[in-house]
C-alpha cells in the first residue's frame, strides 16, 4: 500500500472515528468509557473535550513508551486531530443533541458503528496504533495478559475515574464497551482485511531507516572520494 492511499485511509478513520464520538455523547444514551474520563476532566479544567483528548493522549503515549510502545506518524495525526475535529463539530453544532428517544438509540448506534469503522480504517493505515491501543499492547506485553482483561482494566478505571469526576455514563456506556469490538470487526469484514495481518511502521523505524541511509551515503561518498 502507497502512503498516499494509507494517509487517506488514516484521515477518513479520524474523520469517522471523531463523528461517531460527537454521536455517541451527543445522544445523551451516556459515553464511552475513555470520553466518561475525558468530559469528567472537562468539568474539572473548563478546557474542551478535545483538548482534553489531546492532552491525555500525549500523557499516555508517554506511559505506554516505558512499555516499549512507540508512536508512529499516524499515531501524532490519531492524538491531535481526533481532538480537533471533535471540537470543530461541537463548535459548530455539526451534530445535534438528541430530543427524542429514538434520536437517542439512532444515534448510539451510528455512534459506536462510525466509531468501529474509524478504528478499523485508521489501523489498516498502518502508520501506528492510537495512544489507548498504545497503552493497551505495551501492558499486554508486559502483564502477559488477554486483550479482554487488559483492555477491561484500563476501561473501567478510566471510566470510574471520570464518573466521580462527573463524566456522562449510562446505558450508551455499557453497550459502547460490549459492541465496540464488533463494530471494529464488521469494519475488517467490510474491507475484507484481517486485523492479524497489520503490521505497522512506527516513527522509531524511520528514524532507523534514515540512519541507514546516511551511513551508506558516507561510505559512498568516501569511497569516490578514494578513488579520486
Amino acid at each position: 500500500m502507497n502512503i498516499i492511499r494509507r494517509i487517506i485511509l488514516l484521515f477518513i478513520g479520524v474523520c469517522l472515528l471523531s463523528i461517531g464520538i460527537v454521536l455517541t455523547i451527543h445522544s445523551g444514551a451516556g459515553a464511552s468509557p475513555w470520553d466518561v474520563f475525558h468530559l469528567g476532566m472537562v468539568n474539572v479544567t473548563g478546557l474542551t473535550i478535545g483538548r482534553i483528548s489531546q492532552l491525555a493522549g500525549v500523557v499516555i503515549l508517554i506511559i505506554a513508551a516505558f512499555f516499549k510502545e512507540y508512536p508512529g506518524w499516524g499515531t501524532i495525526f490519531n492524538t491531535y486531530f481526533i481532538g480537533y475535529f471533535i471540537d470543530v463539530i461541537r463548535s459548530k453544532q455539526l451534530i445535534p443533541f438528541a430530543a427524542t428517544t429514538w434520536q437517542m438509540w439512532a444515534m448510539l448506534f451510528f455512534g459506536i458503528l462510525f466509531t468501529g469503522w474509524g478504528t478499523c480504517l485508521y489501523l489498516l493505515a498502518c502508520l501506528g496504533s492510537g495512544p489507548r491501543d498504545s497503552l493497551m499492547l505495551g501492558l499486554i506485553k508486559k502483564f502477559h495478559q488477554p486483550v479482554w482483561k487488559i483492555r477491561l482494566v484500563i476501561e473501567t478505571t478510566a471510566m470510574m475515574i471520570g464518573y466521580f469526576l462527573g463524566g456522562l455514563i449510562g446505558i450508551g456506556t455499557v453497550l459502547t464497551a460490549i459492541l465496540i469490538g464488533f463494530a471494529v470487526q464488521s469494519g475488517f469484514f467490510l474491507t475484507r482485511k484481517k486485523a492479524s495481518e497489520i503490521r505497522h511502521r512506527v516513527i522509531w523505524d524511520d528514524y532507523k531507516a534514515y540512519i541507514s541511509y546516511s551511513r551508506r551515503a558516507t561510505k559512498k561518498t568516501d569511497n569516490l572520494r578514494e578513488e579520486l
